[in-house]
């Protein structure tokens, strides 16, 4: 893989501006948008936040805290790459948003090879485990890597099933956190023979936050995802639903109709995935989209893709404007569409005045592009 293309100067910047508060995905790729460099970014943050009603400036990390977790991960084995090194994974590059940053451990060159994620119930059947480490092993001998999120269950019959050939373990913590504590030797191992990627620094702790976004790389990573015993308020069926949100074939293997654990993989066969029972049924599933090889991002990342006016540093929002789109907004998710259609704003304005109530701790995104005021 290719070496970082970016200035050490954007590259530390970048990771600054990632770690710093208030700042996820989206918010990372609008300042991105609209300042140009991460460096312009940070200088604009405290006006931002003012602007959106912020009761004091957001807290930006500092370039000593970056370096303190550049060398933290250096000692445990790991490696920060940030968006726009030469060796971010392209299919994770390809999603809109890109996570700023992730850290690995273990094979990048696994990175090139196409992958396909198995994911389900943590307290499943010993059948259950059993059919999906035996899909797993019969996908890792065929060329593709396994990609799981580690949970107890189905994760773990999956990355052990695949661990000879190939598998990546997506964690929600930091890369010295072992979650759960009984999959510490598999993590470490993965970590020498596979691939652990983590959006966290060294240190943090796993959060029920943390999940979602775990789950938005297990599927981003994938040409698809298989989904093995899945009650219908799961983890998996989010990732699912996020794969589907990122143009993934969503596939699942059937289950008894008497078992709440494979109710959620069954409705989704009822939806409409394609019914699997093995390693061939899956490879057919996606053979279309197996073709398919993620490119090479462009070289403006964070170009707008849409035509809407998204270039550049758009007009400062006026009062009125910011009135009316907080007004559109409440307690309840509410789509992005339905915001610029009942303000009948842009969707640059709009965007901009999201990103200062977001600065300003006001704004909670959701999957799907959906927004909701906080209450603070």
């Amino acid at each position: 893989m290719a070496s970082s293309a970016l200035p050490q100067s954007e590259r530390l910047a970048r990771l600054r501006l990632a770690r710093s508060d208030n700042i996820g995905p989206v918010t990372f790729r609008d300042l991105m948008r609209y300042h140009g460099s991460a460096i312009a970014a940070l200088e604009v943050l405290p006006e931002l936040a003012r602007r959106g009603g912020g009761k004091s400036a957001p807290r930006v990390a500092s370039r000593a805290s970056i370096e303190t977790e550049i060398d933290a991960s250096k000692k445990i084995g790991a490696k920060i790459i940030v968006i726009g090194d030469g060796d971010y994974p392209l299919p994770l590059a390809e999603l809109d948003p890109p996570p700023p940053v992730i850290s690995i451990k273990g094979d990048t060159g696994l990175f090139t090879r196409p992958a396909i994620a198995i994911v389900g119930a943590r307290n499943a059947s010993a059948a259950g485990c059993k059919l999906a480490g035996i899909i797993a092993h019969d996908l890792s001998v065929q060329g593709y890597n396994i990609v799981s999120g580690l949970a107890r269950g189905i994760d773990t019959a999956a990355h052990r099933a695949a661990l000879e050939h190939g598998t990546i373990a997506v964690i929600a913590g930091g890369q010295d956190i072992f979650y759960p504590s009984e999959n510490r030797a598999l993590q470490s191992e993965i970590g020498e023979r596979g691939l652990v990627v983590s959006e966290m620094p060294p240190g943090t702790s796993p959060q029920a936050r943390h999940f979602p976004r775990r789950n938005r790389i297990i599927s981003g990573l994938s040409l698809g995802v298989v989904v093995v015993e899945a009650a219908l308020r799961s983890g998996s069926l989010i990732t699912a639903r996020l794969a589907l949100e990122q143009g993934r074939d969503v596939m699942a293997v059937p289950g008894s109709p008497i078992d709440p654990r494979a109710s959620g993989a069954n409705k989704l066969i009822k939806d409409g995935a394609p019914l699997v029972e093995t390693a061939e049924d899956v490879m057919a599933a996606i053979s279309t989209l197996g073709q398919r090889r993620f490119m090479e991002p462009p070289a403006d990342l964070f170009a707008s893709a849409d035509g809407d006016d998204d270039d550049g540093v758009p007009e400062t929002p006026d009062e009125d404007a910011r009135k009316r789109v907080i007004s559109a907004l409440g307690p309840s998710p509410t789509p992005l569409d339905d915001v610029i259609r009942q303000t009948g704003f842009n969707t640059g304005l709009v965007r901009a005045i999201l990103l200062e109530l977001d600065l300003a701790g006001r704004l909670r995104r959701d999957a799907g592009d959906r927004v909701s005021l906080l209450d603070t």
